[in-house]
């Protein structure tokens, strides 16, 4: 479980997190959404430690992030998988050396252990007999699959996502999110998801943070951004006509 406690962080004279205050779960999936230049970014990287907060503390199961000492920082990050907006993968490597790259760096498991969950993983996001592509030959679909398996495969009690639904076509995207809630119940994960994908929001938002001018401007589940009256939510969750009409169907059902 992670807890946030008054969070602030600023750059110069700009103010960008303001006092946000919530909590994460294990074996949910926890969404940040919010309009450019709200503070999700800023408040996904104070998360998993590129930036440093000026003011407020984050709890990673009862370890304060301001008390921790370096041995404890550094155990910590290895316990953090990271899915990036562009997956960051290792042009040069193949899909197995991209997805054991953090074992070598961060565990002394043999070659052959190291392979070992590698494979694991790999059959765990459906990419068997992938080992030996590269990048290159990878669709978006499945580099974002092979991003997960490499997030995944030190088995991290955290799991932080920016945009994974990125430059992805909406069934593949749908495919993706699948992945990532059951990865993340399966292993009870502490999953915290930056997005803009509004349909991720309403399929597995099962918990949902809207940053607002970077303050906390509402929290809920998916079932609830349904009911929810907040202007700035409805404004900017139901922009688009089908998602208005969705939520009138909702409301018109439970009426």
């Amino acid at each position: 479980m992670i807890v946030i406690n008054n969070l602030h962080k600023g750059f110069k004279d700009v103010k960008v997190l303001k006092g946000i205050s919530t909590s994460f779960e294990p074996g949910k999936t926890n969404l940040i959404i919010g309009q450019s230049g709200s503070g999700k970014t800023v408040f996904l990287k104070s998360l998993i430690g590129l930036h440093t907060p000026e003011k407020g503390t984050i709890v990673f199961d009862g370890r304060v992030n301001t008390d921790m000492s370096s041995d404890e920082k550094r155990q910590l990050r290895q316990e953090i998988g990271m899915v990036f907006q562009g997956s960051a993968l290792f042009d040069s490597q193949t899909v197995e050396e991209n997805v054991m790259f953090p074992l070598k760096m961060f565990t002394k498991q043999s070659d052959e252990q190291m392979l070992e969950r590698a494979n694991f993983v790999l059959k765990r996001v459906d990419l068997i007999g992938a080992n030996k592509k590269f990048v290159a030959e990878l669709s978006g679909g499945m580099q974002k699959r092979v991003a997960i398996a490499r997030a995944i495969v030190m088995n991290p009690k955290y799991l932080f996502c920016d945009e994974p639904n990125s430059g992805l076509d909406p069934q593949t995207a749908i495919i993706i999110d699948n992945l990532i809630k059951e990865i993340t119940e399966e292993y009870q994960i502490t999953t915290v998801i930056n997005t803009h994908d509004m349909n991720s929001v309403m399929e597995i938002g099962e918990k949902i943070i809207f940053l607002k001018d970077g303050k906390k401007a509402w929290e809920g589940s998916n079932n609830e951004i349904f009911k929810t009256d907040n202007e700035a939510v409805v404004n900017f969750v139901y922009s688009s006509n089908l998602f208005k009409k969705v939520r009138q169907a909702y409301l018109n059902e439970t009426n």
